[in-house]
C-alpha cells in the first residue's frame, strides 16, 4: 500500500511525521519509507510468523547470535535514497556493535552493521520484490533473502551493484541453499522446509 510524497494527505509535513502519525492511528501495519515514499506492511499472520521461527532457529543453531553477529527483527535500516528513507526488514543478520551506529536522532541504523536481510512476502510482495531490492542493494547490503510465499520459492541476491544485485538465484522445494559465509557462518537452508512453514495449516 504505497503513498507517495505527492499524495494531498501529506500537505507540507514531512514523510517522518506521517509516519508517526500512522503508526499511532494504524499500528496493525508496519511503516516505511522507501524511495521517498511511504510503503504499508500489513500485519503478519501465523504462517508468516512461523517462516521467520523457522529461519531464525537456523541462524541461531549456526552461531549467528553470538559474538559478532546478532539476530533480529523488525530494526529499522536507514537507506541512502532520501534523508527520511528507512526500511525495516522482517529478520537481519547483523554486527553486534549495531546499537553504537544509530543513523542520527531516528530508530534506524546505519546499513553498513547489516550482513543479511530477509523478508517473507506478504500482500505487499510486489515491494520486497521491487523497490526494496534496489532500495537493499543501494544501501550495499551483501545479502538480501525473498521467501515468496506466493510463487513458492527462495530468492537469493547477493554482490549490490549500483541499485541492483549482480547475482539473483531462485531456488525451488526439493533444494537446499547455503547461504554466503560472508554473513558470519555457514547455513544452509531446505527451501521445502521453509515454503511448508509459510502455509496455512488445516485441521483433517
Amino acid at each position: 500500500m504505497p503513498v507517495t510524497s505527492g499524495d494531498p494527505r501529506h500537505g507540507e509535513r514531512p514523510l517522518t511525521m506521517w509516519v508517526r502519525h500512522l503508526e499511532e492511528r494504524c499500528p496493525e501495519y508496519r511503516w516505511e519509507i522507501v524511495n521517498g515514499g511511504i510503503v504499508a506492511s500489513p500485519q503478519r499472520d501465523g504462517p508468516h510468523a512461523r517462516t521467520l521461527t523457522r529461519i531464525m532457529r537456523r541462524f541461531i543453531a549456526a552461531g549467528l547470535d553470538d559474538g559478532e553477529t546478532g539476530v533480529l527483527q523488525g530494526v529499522g535500516l536507514s537507506l541512502p535514497t532520501g534523508a527520511e528513507d528507512f526500511a525495516v526488514p522482517d529478520l537481519a543478520v547483523v554486527n553486534a556493535d549495531i546499537d553504537e551506529h544509530r543513523a542520527g536522532r531516528s530508530k534506524s541504523y546505519d546499513p553498513a552493521c547489516f550482513r543479511l536481510v530477509l523478508e517473507v512476502t506478504a500482500e505487499n510482495r510486489g515491494a520486497d520484490l521491487g523497490a526494496k531490492v534496489a532500495a537493499y542493494a543501494g544501501a550495499k547490503v551483501p545479502v538480501y533473502v525473498i521467501v515468496d510465499r506466493e510463487h513458492q520459492r527462495l530468492h537469493v541476491l547477493t554482490d549490490p551493484v549500483g541499485n541492483e544485485y549482480a547475482s539473483h538465484r531462485f531456488h525451488s522445494p526439493g533444494q537446499q541453499v547455503t547461504l554466503p559465509g560472508s554473513i558470519g557462518s555457514k547455513v544452509t537452508l531446505d527451501v521445502a522446509e521453509i515454503l511448508r512453514a509459510g502455509r496455512w495449516r488445516t485441521s483433517g
